[in-house]
């Protein structure tokens, strides 16, 4: 596996993983800490500081290290590094969504 591929492959598994831990988290947290009082305007502002974050964290992971390479002057790496980044994650996301699929089909 090439320099670039294994860079790919890093990147989509470290989105994936966090991914995972913060759904996990919007899971199992209601069963674990009591709900706020639903009358609050707290909540929705959480969610919305949690999308934000979570967009900023995703972005960096997926797109920082060709952006840091295109700046480098690495413009053909950089370039193939968000392109198979991107079909890694692809290849993970269409696994998971035929996996969901499956489970509702018995």
């Amino acid at each position: 596996m090439d320099k670039v591929t294994k860079a790919a492959v890093k990147n989509a598994l470290a989105t994936v993983i966090y991914i995972a831990l913060i759904g996990s988290f919007l899971y199992y947290a209601p069963k674990i800490f009591p709900g706020p009082d639903p009358d609050t305007a707290l909540l929705p502002i959480t969610m919305l500081l949690l999308l934000v974050l979570s967009a900023a964290i995703t972005g960096f992971l997926i797109f920082g290290g060709p952006v840091r390479w295109y700046l480098d002057g690495k413009k053909k790496e950089a370039l193939s590094l968000i392109t198979r980044t991107l079909l890694v994650f692809f290849g993970i996301t269409l696994v998971s969504l035929i996996t969901l699929f499956l489970s509702f089909r018995g």
